[in-house]
């Protein structure tokens, strides 16, 4: 499964930004995708997961509210619609996919495959 990410830039405080992961290869495989973010000197983070099979999301308690993760029928391509963003939104952003299993965990250990990072960059 190879992953595609896009749609990070600049956006001021307040304003909105669409990101999309590309799924391609052996998606028949995937039970689930997430999105992830990495700020400079911290932790990865858990953002939010959707099923493959619409069966559910997972949203951090950090984004409630403003983030949604969405996939639309038929399609390879996950969406992480980002709004009312904050300096602290500011990361690069991953996605990653499950193959092992059903479910949207939050551990990123329990992903199986990474795309590259898109950096969203949110100004005050």
């Amino acid at each position: 499964v190879q992953l595609q990410a896009s749609g990070g830039g600049l956006v001021q405080a307040g304003g909105s930004l669409r990101l999309s992961c590309a799924a391609s290869g052996r998606t028949f495989s995937v039970y689930s995708v997430a999105w992830f973010r990495q700020a400079p000197g911290t932790e990865r983070e858990f953002v939010a997961a959707i099923s493959w099979s619409f069966a559910g999301t997972n949203v951090a308690d950090s984004v409630k509210g403003r983030f949604s993760i969405s996939r639309d029928s038929g399609e390879t391509t996950v969406y992480l619609q980002m709004n009312s963003l904050r300096p602290e939104d500011t990361a690069n952003y991953y996605c990653a996919a499950r193959t092992r299993g059903p479910g949207v965990p939050t551990g990123g250990a329990l992903y199986d495959y990474w795309g590259q990072g898109t950096l969203v960059t949110v100004s005050s």
